[in-house]
C-alpha cells in the first residue's frame, strides 16, 4: 500500500485552508477599455472557491486529493467529514457569492445543481401513465 500524501484530516483542512488564502489573496482580473481615453484598466475580482482549483492548488503542492474525496479502497475513510466540510465551504461560498452578484448566479446555480421546479401538472402525484386524446 502506498503511503498517504497527507498524513491527517487536519493536514487535509490545513492544506485547504492554505487554498482558501491563496484563492482569496490571489484575485482575477477583467480588464476594460476607456472609449474616452483609450487606456486599459484591470478590474481585480475576487477568485471563488472550487473544487477543480482545491485539486489543482493541492497537485501543485504534489499531493493528489482525489482519492481522499472517492474514499478510493476505503483507505480514506477517516478523511470524510474533513472532505465533506471542505466541500461544503466550497458551496457556501459560489452560493453566497452568487446570490449577492459576486459570482455569475447562473453559473453558481448550475455548477450546484440548483434549479426551481415547480410541479403544475400532477399535483405532486407520481405520474404512471400518459393518454392522448386526439379530438377531430
Amino acid at each position: 500500500m502506498r503511503p498517504k500524501h497527507i498524513p491527517t484530516p487536519e493536514a487535509m483542512w490545513e492544506l485547504f485552508e492554505g487554498y482558501r488564502t491563496w484563492c482569496k489573496s490571489s484575485p482575477r482580473y477583467s480588464y476594460s477599455l476607456s472609449t474616452k481615453t483609450g487606456e486599459a484598466t484591470a478590474i481585480p475580482l475576487e477568485r471563488p472557491l472550487t473544487q477543480v482549483g482545491f485539486r489543482t492548488y493541492a497537485a501543485d503542492k504534489e499531493c493528489s486529493v482525489q482519492d481522499y474525496f472517492a474514499n478510493t479502497d476505503s483507505r480514506y475513510s477517516e478523511y470524510a467529514t474533513i472532505c465533506s466540510r471542505i466541500e461544503e465551504a466550497i458551496r457556501m461560498d459560489q452560493i453566497e457569492g452568487g446570490m449577492v452578484g459576486q459570482y455569475n448566479a447562473s453559473i453558481t446555480q448550475r455548477i450546484n445543481a440548483l434549479k426551481e421546479h415547480t410541479d403544475v401538472t400532477s399535483g405532486d402525484e407520481k405520474i404512471s401513465a400518459i393518454t392522448v386524446t386526439i379530438v377531430k
